[in-house]
């Protein structure tokens, strides 16, 4: 299993002018799902790179996402010593001038003041987060905070619909997407 996550910058440089990353959270496998939805693998196919923002439960998560791109990873707060010894509660990498955080609980639950102020002490220009388990894009003024959501445990159950995210970043600007599965 390639779980550096200096491996993900290398091939990110030999890409071209528009990078597409796959933002998925929450996956809670086996925990609350036997494995990641096949609709994960059909809406990430093209994907240049996977940012897990969290709550894998299991790495093989990251061994299944990486048969599609290089992933980069944090651990969450339902994620054991196992994954909290391998992976880090703070992420980031930088496409073109763009630098992604990314953060399982950024205190999303509590607004976006907390993300705030995370976001100008990293120098993010966009936060990925999970944790709440329900999808959101939020900007506020240049900086974008989003929430994949989770493929496996939404939350609110029967309002919320499983769900992943879609990062289009180019030199020029970075375009969200939820993508309900």
């Amino acid at each position: 299993m390639a779980t550096e996550q200096s491996q993900v910058l290398p091939k990110l440089r030999e890409m071209g002018l528009t990078k597409t990353i796959g933002l998925i959270s929450d996956t809670h496998v086996p925990a609350r799902a036997r494995e990641i939805p096949k609709e994960v693998f059909v809406v990430f196919e093209n994907v240049d790179f996977i940012v897990h923002a969290g709550d894998l439960v299991d790495l093989s998560v990251i061994d299944d996402l990486e048969q599609l791109a290089p992933v980069l990873a944090v651990y969450g707060n339902m994620d054991g010593p196992e994954i909290r010894g391998k992976l880090p509660k703070v992420n980031s990498v930088k496409v073109f001038d763009w630098k992604i955080g990314i953060m399982h609980n950024p205190s999303a639950l509590f607004g976006t003041r907390k993300m705030r102020e995370i976001a100008l002490q990293n120098g993010f220009d966009a936060l990925v987060f999970g944790h709440t388990h329900s999808s959101s894009i939020r900007w506020e003024g240049n900086k974008l905070f989003i929430n994949p959501g989770s493929p496996t445990n939404p939350v609110p159950p029967f309002i919320t619909k499983p769900s992943v995210a879609l990062l289009r970043v180019s030199k020029e600007r970075i375009a969200p997407e939820i993508v309900q599965i």
